[in-house]
């Protein structure tokens, strides 16, 4: 098994797809309208589906507007440079509404980000996530 996708109703598609295309920098890779049942879906993401986890956005016709309720959580993207990346999305017209800097309980180098639709997504600083750090150390002892 495989991750495909994870989808998103959103209340503007146009302008979900700016955000999402010109201001992090993913692709719409695919996007079609179903007349039938009103709405239309658009498959975003990094890389072809093949071989890559992306968003479908699902655009309801005449809804413009959604509860997110408190269950979700966020998206996590991962950067390399994480401080440039925000500058970078605030220039774009992007919206940071966790500057970037350690998680509350731990070394994770983290901002968070905000969807014209309230969405958050999480940036994460490479290389200084736990898992990652713990990878690196057991692969120092492998390798000594």
């Amino acid at each position: 098994m495989r991750l495909l996708h994870t989808m998103l109703r959103v209340g503007n598609l146009e302008e979900s797809l700016k955000f999402y295309c010109d201001v992090l920098g993913m692709k719409l890779l695919r996007q079609k309208d179903y007349p039938s049942g009103e709405f239309t879906l658009a498959f975003i993401g990094y890389g072809d589906e093949s071989d890559n986890t992306v968003i479908e956005l699902t655009y309801n016709w005449g809804v413009d507007k959604y509860e997110l309720g408190n269950a979700y959580g966020h998206i996590a993207l991962g950067v390399d440079d994480i401080y440039s990346t925000c500058e970078q999305i605030k220039n774009r017209g992007g919206k940071v509404v966790r500057e970037p800097g350690p998680m509350k309980h731990g070394s994770t180098v983290i901002a968070f980000v905000e969807d014209p639709n309230g969405y958050k997504i999480e940036l994460i600083q490479l290389g200084t996530q736990g898992s990652a750090q713990k990878q690196e150390s057991t692969e120092k002892l492998v390798t000594q």
